[in-house]
This record gives structure tokens, sequence and C-alpha cells, in this order.
């Protein structure tokens, strides 16, 4: 009899992981539907996915392979300029737009953790903020390419043609926030197959004790190395999906502001938690919209908030509410 109380203990236990993992897609897909009856719209709904996507990939690297970069928003920042120059300066397409912002933040962001590697602690985080740097001057100075200071203009979001059926993202807000979900779906997705297959194991090793690691024959620096491309890739698409967003790419994209923004989120939402992150992004953006209409001092609430969640929730939000449902 224990043995079957057991096995009828463990079974609600297995399943509660994939109704959550339902609830967070019902919700996900509902969201165009139910935001504006809480006072949001579709395109916050739009830049949440997006933010999230991009707090999610640095949380690949700070989370699951415990090392901090502070200077992650240079491969955002590539991916919003290499898909504004494609629909810029070559074809009005935007797969093509997609793609190239994905291959540019994630090609650069390869050769970048190959140079910083094994570096560790303090050296590792400043030499991320020192490439950043380098890419922000880049694009404020390049006037002739980037638009410099006021930005690269002159693009916009293309329709998508499927044969007969046309999706139509560039006036339809509905339609490209379902754009914008499906390539979130493709990229979150990829990132959880790769935690989940014994690379993403590793990762987790590494994390928790590095020497450790070394002596189980473990590459460590080879694995950062591609924990570190496999993450600017995926924001590299977040950065992709931005500049289609706002059908604008300016070097604010590419500044420290943006990396410090990702960290809270994924503090906010809780670091060792994949879906973290998404939360954080949606509570720092929702709070954002709000307190930013009501006052010009809104960063000084955001940062209380941020502190408050550091003293009291180290976990993040997510981390209170897997509290509570154990309990």
């Amino acid at each position: 009899m224990s043995g079957m109380a057991r096995a009828q203990t463990q079974a609600p236990a297995a399943e509660r992981p994939l109704l959550i993992l339902a609830g967070i897609w019902v919700v996900l897909i509902a969201a165009p539907f139910w935001m504006p009856l809480v006072g949001g719209y579709t395109s916050l709904a739009s830049r949440i996915l997006v933010i999230g996507l991009a707090a999610m990939s640095l949380n690949f690297l700070i989370g699951f392979t415990g090392v901090v970069s502070f200077g992650h928003a240079a491969y955002f920042g590539l991916g919003v300029y290499g898909a504004g120059m494609i629909l810029r300066y070559i074809a009005p397409s935007t797969p093509l737009a997609v793609i190239a912002g994905i291959l540019l933040g994630g090609i650069v962001g390869s050769a970048v953790g190959a140079l910083i590697c094994r570096r560790r602690g303090i050296y590792f985080a400043l030499v991320t903020i020192a490439f950043q740097e380098v890419f922000y001057y880049i694009a404020y100075k390049w006037d002739s390419v980037t638009g410099g200071f006021d930005g690269l203009r002159g693009f916009q979001r293309q329709p998508i043609h499927f044969g007969l059926f046309t999706l139509d993202i560039q006036k339809n807000d509905l339609a490209f926030y379902y754009f914008v979900l499906a390539v979130f779906a493709i990229v979150v997705g990829f990132m959880g197959f790769v935690l989940r297959s014994p690379f993403g194991r590793t990762l987790l090793a590494v994390r928790e004790n590095e020497r450790r690691a070394r002596f189980l024959g473990i590459p460590v620096d080879r694995h950062i190395w591609l924990a570190f491309t496999i993450s600017s890739f995926c924001i590299g698409a977040a950065g992709a999906l931005y500049a289609l967003l706002n059908n604008f790419a300016d070097p604010s994209s590419l500044y420290t502001d943006l990396s410090g923004e990702l960290v809270i989120m994924c503090v906010l939402g809780g670091m060792r938690s994949f879906w973290g992150p998404l939360l954080g992004a949606a509570v720092f953006e929702v709070l954002q919209d709000y307190i930013s209409s009501q006052t010009v001092n809104w960063l000084f609430f955001i940062g209380l908030i941020f502190v408050l969640v550091v003293m009291f929730f180290p976990r993040g939000l997510l981390g209170v509410f897997r509290r509570r449902s154990a309990a």
C-alpha cells in the first residue's frame, strides 16, 4: 500500500511542470486579448516578449553557466543594426532581416567569447563592458552607415509572403505579435533543449563548482565560450525583433544602461529559473510604461523595487511563487 501511495503522490508532482508550462503558453498566446482589460496594449505585449527573450538569453549565461556579462547589450544592439541595415540598404525582407540580426549578433559574440572565455569574475565582466563600449562607439560615430547619434531610419518591417497567403505584420499589430511569439518560441525552445542536453548539465556543473568540473575532465573554457556564443545568437534574435518592433535602430540599444536593465530583469524574476527573466522583464516593462507616464523620475521607483526584491526575495519573484506552491 505504501508503494501505491508513493506512486500516487509522485504522479501529480511529475505533471505539475507540464501544467505550469502549458499555463505559460496559454497566457502568452492570449496576451493580446487580456492585456487591454488590465490597461495594456498589443505593442506592449510584443515589447515584453522581445525584452523577455533578451533577458532569458543573458540568463542562459548568468543563471545556468555562472559567469556574469555586463556588456551583453552589445550583441542585442548588433542584432538591431543587422536587421535594420538589411531592410535599409539591401532588401525589404523581414525573414532576411531577422536572420541577419541573429548572425551578426551571434558571430561577433562568438568571436568576443573566444577572446575572453579564460577570464573569470570581475575581469570577465569588465572585459564584456569594454567590448560593448567599442561597438557603441562605432555605431555612434559611423554616421554614413549607422546614422550616428540620430540612429538608423528609413526602414520598416515588411509583410511576409507564404505563396497565396500573406502575413501583414507591417500594419497589423496583432499579426506582428504572433510573429514575435513564433520566433520567441523557436529561440526559447532551442535554449530549453540545450539546457536539458548533456551539454546543459555540464554547464550546471561548471556553475556549481568550476574546480570540481575541471577535475572531472570537463573543458570549462570551451563550455563557457559555447554558452557565450549560444547566448549571443539568442540575444541577437531579440535585437532583430526589436528593430522590427520600432522600425528604428539607435546606439542606445548597444549601451551599458540596457545591459544593466537586463541584469535587473534576471534578478527580479529569478536567475536560477528558466522562465524567471521573462517574468522580470514583464514586471520591469509594465512598471516602466506606467510609472514613466506619471513621473520623469520613474527610475527611482524601479530602483527601489529592485532593492526590495534583492533584500527580501533573493530568489526572485518566481522563487516566491515556487516556494508558496511547494508549501
